[in-house]
């Protein structure tokens, strides 16, 4: 009997998949790039050849030259709500899939609903009608992803509070970047075709530094380049081995160390197309009763980006580490373990040292590959 209810449940996986609506993203190094512009063009011709498109959110900035795109392009009213006093507006969602067009544009993918709204984030709004059937069409700066978050506060030492999952960018069909040069983005910036004249003097200083753009710029080639990879070893390359990787990414309760391995892990495993597990051993000093509420909440947290941005998480108790790091990779058949790289005085790192050397007796007899992430 399992069997075949695995059957059916496989058959009506394969319905609901058909069923769902195709999803393009398009993808920039920053603002002004013309991810916006470039949708709008989309809708257009789109609209030419017999399509029901239309537009669900459409953010112009005032810039004259997307607003103007505007003009013939059949928009679907904004839910308006009111908070702390004043009438904002949002996608209406509901408008959307009971209009049921074959397309719909969708703007600021990472963008957080008003308080109140269904759904937190508006990444959770295009889930919904992507589920309804309806093909989307959105945009999104690679700041965003949720994975890179920390490499770009590195770059620009902003840390952007608005993100999304990677595992939302997986689920999209279609991935195009929308690239400029460093000299061309600065150019538009300085011709007043990004922000208002009063912020251009801030953005040269800050964001749009030229060096800041480059490796920005780089990111978000990475990562359409990683998309497209992707697409490859699922629909051309079938029997690809790089599909066979299995990562666990190995954390602690210290935060920030857990944060990386996680984040740093999440790459890996999206570079390879890849399952990925983290994996917390609560050793008997951090039993419930012991460990500080702060650092609880901090696990609490970790668990909760980890499964965002695409992990399975697994809790087991042993005083013994390597012996249950080993013991999860021979269940899940793990090819790579990473693990932070851990800020230690002389005591703690005597005693670390003996787990790490039993992990690494453990590995060696093994073909697991270890990564310590910095």
């Amino acid at each position: 009997m399992p069997d075949k209810e695995q059957t059916v449940q496989h058959f009506l996986d394969l319905i609901k998949k058909s069923r769902r609506g195709k999803f393009k993203i398009y993808i920039g190094m920053s603002a002004g790039v013309g991810k916006t512009f470039r949708m709008l063009q989309e809708a257009h011709a789109l609209l030419r050849n017999g399509i029901d498109v239309k537009i669900g959110y459409i953010e112009t900035h005032n810039r004259k030259e997307t607003h103007d795109l505007l003009e013939g392009l059949p928009v679907i009213p904004r839910r308006k709500l009111f908070y702390k006093g004043k009438e904002l507006d949002e996608l209406d969602v509901q408008a959307v899939i009971n209009l049921r067009p074959e397309v719909v544009i969708i703007d600021e993918l990472a963008h957080t609903n008003i308080e109140g709204s269904k759904n937190e984030k508006r990444w959770q709004d295009v889930i919904e009608i992507l589920e309804a059937g309806i093909n989307v069409i959105s945009a999104v700066n690679i700041q965003h992803i949720e994975s890179l978050n920390a490499e770009v506060k590195e770059i620009t030492g902003v840390e952007v509070k608005e993100r999304i999952p990677d595992s939302v960018l997986a689920q999209a069909d279609e991935v195009v970047n929308i690239d400029l040069t460093a000299d061309e983005l600065i150019t538009r910036l300085k011709e007043g075709k990004i922000y208002d004249a009063a912020k251009i003097e801030t953005a040269l200083k800050n964001f749009f530094k030229s060096q800041h753009i480059l490796q920005l710029r780089e990111l978000a080639l990475k990562e359409v380049a990683s998309q497209v990879e992707r697409k490859v070893e699922t629909e051309v390359t079938k029997t690809n081995a790089a599909k066979h990787e299995r990562f666990l990414a190995c954390i602690s309760s210290n935060e920030t160390t857990a944060k990386t391995v996680i984040r740093k892990t999440a790459r890996l495993a999206n570079y390879y197309n890849s399952k990925w597990y983290v994996l917390y051993v609560q050793t008997p000093k951090e039993s419930p009763e012991k460990i500080p509420l702060d650092k609880q909440r901090h696990l609490i947290n970790n668990f909760k980006l980890a499964t965002e941005l695409g992990a399975e998480i697994i809790k087991v108790e042993n005083s013994n580490i390597a012996k249950a790091i080993i013991e999860q990779c021979e269940e899940r058949q793990v090819t790579t373990i990473c693990v932070g790289k851990p800020h230690l005085n002389m005591i703690r790192l005597i005693l670390a040292t003996n787990v790490f050397n039993e992990l690494l007796k453990k590995l060696s007899a093994s073909d697991i590959d270890l990564v310590i992430l910095s």
